[in-house]
């Protein structure tokens, strides 16, 4: 049998709020745990095409697992006890972004996010059809950083890059409700960082992950 243990209790709600929100946007989803030096590392894909994260202080046998985020739900809210069975097996539909080579981009207020969502989920729904938000309103690049080259270090990848970050990941954010409120007394924040080919946006609920479509150099000669 497969063992989460997550000894404080607060942590264990707020897991227990992450997954709620998971199996809100979809009923199905499954849930990829890892357990890393101390920490457990939940994952989960949303019909916006990104990964949501987030990690809790605990142990987990076997370090890598993928349950039912149902399941997972009802062990965090019915059994309420430090170790809990995450419940049956499921198939984990993609691969993980990688644990290294991310560098910082940016930093982004959470009201300029709200601000960009707002307009962005008026739009959907002016253009929402019986599938939801056509592709090309959460494709829509609605926020490009760059990075500040005093940040990343010399011959780093990406020093001097710049990063797309589309509608459908700040979706994600909000309905996650990672964002939070300004001046709550969280992060009034969301950093940005990007790896060779993917982008992350860490709020202070959790994380936005996507694959992110990268220029391939042109090799003459």
């Amino acid at each position: 049998m497969s063992a989460l243990k997550i000894p404080d209790s607060a942590e264990r709600g707020d897991l227990g709020s992450f997954v709620a929100r998971v199996v809100r946007l979809d009923q199905t989803a499954p849930v990829r745990l890892r357990a890393t030096d101390g920490r457990v590392a939940v994952w989960a894909p949303t019909p916006f095409d990104t990964l949501v994260t987030r990690s809790v202080h605990g142990t987990l046998e076997p370090a890598d697992l993928t349950a039912s985020a149902a399941g997972l739900l009802t062990a965090l809210t019915v059994e309420r006890s430090e170790t809990i069975d995450p419940g049956p097996g499921a198939m984990w539909p993609g691969e993980l972004p990688p644990e290294e080579g991310w560098y910082p981009v940016d930093d982004v207020p959470v009201g300029e996010l709200e601000q960009l969502t707002e307009r962005g989920l008026a739009v959907a729904k002016e253009n929402a059809g019986p599938h939801g938000p056509p592709t090309s309103v959460l494709d829509q690049v609605v926020l490009t950083v760059a990075t500040d080259p005093g940040r990343v270090p010399a011959g780093a990848p990406g020093r001097g890059a710049t990063v797309k970050v589309p509608m459908r990941c700040l979706f994600a954010l909000s309905g996650m409700g990672f964002l939070g409120a300004v001046g709550d007394g969280g992060d009034d924040v969301v950093r940005v960082s990007a790896s060779g080919s993917w982008l992350r946006l860490d709020a202070r609920y959790g994380a936005v992950v996507r694959r992110r479509i990268t220029a391939l150099p042109l090799l003459i000669g």
